[in-house]
């Protein structure tokens, strides 16, 4: 029984330390001496501007299926209204564009929502995040690249006049078929983005000046025909709506995803010259690009062709096809193929940059941090990220992964809502304490010395303090907002699973269930609107940044609209990502956790560590 006792002892203390290792939180340095002290091969080339990152996050984003997508869209949901589906859906891409463009010019570091998750949620959710990232980028790529081969050959009048090296081929005895065009044009991106960031930016900002030229060619041609013909799209019985209102909001959650993208230009933060300055600009200019793109294209081709009568596949060349412009198709094809292509870089270009955060922090192996001291890009880990989409393009038809690539976006987009709700209300209040600054080792001659960093006498001096420094309304206020940011997470979630079609419920339970859920919403929203956010938050990162307006109703709507797409991706998407997700948790128990820099840090008040560490280097001179 003794036996069994400390058996149970020990489960119990491995199970708290697991949990004590989840929520462990990572310092912000607010002068960014972080950057300034790592070693040559771990920095960065500050070479990114704000035309730069428009091109990232236009090309990122725009891609070639909104040459398909204003077809399938109109005919099955919005009708003439498109393009206020695409107005709605951009609306609420502006919602979590607000939150990146404060998080990312606040904290500008490589590794995006993954990095805020680590520095405002904990390092559990960090490595999901940052995991669920990897996902989305390897499988976006891959299926990106498999779609050029199909619209190339249609430039050399069908797959037969594509050479044999780059045509598919099914492997015999086999159900498989292989896209070599998809590995080549895979192999060369890689290339492209070993030579340097501003090279590899250059590239994608050429391909995508092609796609929208290509987009402005259709914009201004279809106006003219449009104009010539008197609108006959427009000129219908059923009117604007012929689906309701209902139809058009659901042809904004379906082209919402066409949105997805711009998220990239905050993973390049430490790259960019001027954070504070051209990211919130880049985020929100490639953004707007885009959605003004997408609205004037869909107005002139739901005005060009009735919406009943679109052709599903190729709505666009169809549409110029009956009003005697058949070129056009080729003009059209050339943009969805530049389109492609800047995706690809789009896709490709921030893994290695997320893999090389991860690695910093040790939850990956150290090889993923090494940057090239010519060309300053993390080489190995786009080496990897290269290697691994390039074989399953070539392989697999991941079409029917491609849903697996929402769920790391509309995650990411969710964190980073919540993340801002923690650095306005709640921004964290202690700091770590690393393990290399808690002893003498191997440091001034002092080799096999050992002295602990908070001695009694220190330990008394923090605690002092703290009792004076913090007010007992301050610490009620902060557990009033944690509380409240629960509420409203938890809320969101009960409403959002409760209002979807996936759940199968009597209407009477349905609503009782989202009006528990859409109570816990309210109050945890008027809590926050009520009280005053929290005046730290001023020194917490970098200063003079964007702020993002309307908070808390702003984050917490984008929370309401993520998570409700993320419910209804489906059952079949969420069970291929729980098998993504299981592998992330092994590898985090057996590798990450026990990796992390983290290990063996003392959390101390935040007003404390500066001067810890300088007693620290004191004791050791």
């Amino acid at each position: 029984s003794c036996l069994n006792t400390q058996t149970e002892g020990s489960v119990v203390i491995t199970f708290m330390e697991l949990l004590k290792n989840l929520v462990r939180r990572k310092q912000v340095d607010s002068s960014n001496g972080e950057s300034k002290t790592r070693p040559p091969q771990q920095q960065l080339a500050k070479a990114l501007t704000f035309p730069y990152l428009i091109a990232i996050g236009v090309g990122s984003t725009i891609g070639a299926g909104v040459y398909i997508l204003v077809g399938t869209v109109a005919r099955e949901y919005s009708g003439p209204a498109l393009a206020l589906s695409f107005l709605i859906a951009g609306i609420s891409a502006a919602l979590s564009a607000f939150c990146y463009a404060e998080l990312s010019s606040r904290f500008p570091s490589a590794g995006s929502v993954y990095h805020y998750s680590y520095i405002f949620i904990g390092e559990g959710v960090a490595w999901l995040i940052g995991w669920a990232l990897i996902l989305e980028y390897t499988i976006g790529g891959s299926t990106v690249a498999r779609g050029i081969a199909p619209n190339l050959s249609l430039l050399f009048g069908g797959e037969a006049s594509l050479p044999a090296i780059l045509a598919r081929h099914q492997i015999p005895g086999l159900d498989v078929v292989v896209d070599p065009c998809a590995a080549f044009l895979v192999f060369i991106v890689t290339a492209l983005l070993c030579s340097g960031v501003k090279e590899s930016t250059v590239a994608q900002g050429i391909v995508t000046t092609a796609n929208v030229f290509v987009m402005i060619f259709v914009i201004v041609v279809g106006t003219y025909l449009c104009i010539k013909t008197d609108w006959p799209g427009y000129k219908l019985s059923s009117g604007l709506f012929p689906f309701g209102v209902d139809g058009m909001l659901s042809g904004s959650a379906t082209v919402f995803f066409a949105y997805i993208g711009f998220d990239s230009v905050a993973s390049m933060a430490e790259e960019v010259k001027y954070p504070q300055r051209d990211l919130p600009l880049g985020i929100g200019l490639s953004l707007l690009l885009c959605c003004l793109l997408y609205m004037m294209v869909s107005i002139v081709i739901v005005g060009l062709v009735p919406y009943y009568a679109m052709d599903p596949d190729t709505p666009i060349s169809t549409a110029f096809s009956g009003h005697g412009i058949q070129w056009a198709a080729y003009v059209i094809t050339l943009g969805a193929v530049t389109a492609l292509c800047s995706v690809l870089l789009g896709s490709l270009l921030p893994q290695p940059r997320i893999l090389m955060t991860m690695a910093r922090d040790g939850l990956l192996p150290p090889l993923f941090s090494d940057v090239s001291e010519r060309t300053k890009v993390p080489v190995k880990g786009t080496i990897a990220t290269g290697l691994c989409a390039a074989l399953l393009a070539f392989f697999m038809d991941v079409s029917q992964l491609a849903g697996m690539v929402s769920v790391g976006t509309l995650l990411a987009f969710t964190m980073v809502a919540v993340s801002l709700l923690i650095l306005r209300y709640v921004p964290p209040d202690e700091v770590p304490i690393l393990s290399s600054f808690q002893s003498e080792e191997n440091s001034s001659g002092h080799i096999g010395t050992s002295r602990p960093l908070i001695s009694k006498t220190d330990a008394s001096i923090v605690e002092n303090q703290e009792a004076q420094g913090g007010s007992l309304k301050s610490k009620k206020r902060r557990k009033l907002a944690s509380w409240s940011i629960i509420s409203t997470c938890v809320g969101n979630f009960i409403l959002s699973y409760a209002a979807s079609s996936s759940l199968p419920l009597p209407g009477f339970v349905r609503y009782s269930i989202c009006g528990v859920g859409g109570l816990l919403l309210l109050v945890g929203l008027i809590v926050l609107s009520c009280i005053d956010q929290d005046d730290t938050r001023h020194s917490f990162g970098q200063s003079g940044g964007f702020v993002c307006p309307c908070v808390p109703v702003l984050p917490v709507l984008c929370i309401l609209i993520n998570v409700y797409l993320l419910i209804n991706l489906g059952a079949g998407t969420w069970l291929r990502v729980s098998v993504w997700m299981f592998i992330g948790v092994v590898i985090y128990l057996f590798y990450g956790q026990r990796n992390s820099t983290l290990v063996g840090a003392v959390y101390v008040p935040t007003a404390q560590g500066g001067e810890i560490r300088r007693a620290s280097r004191n004791s050791l001179a």
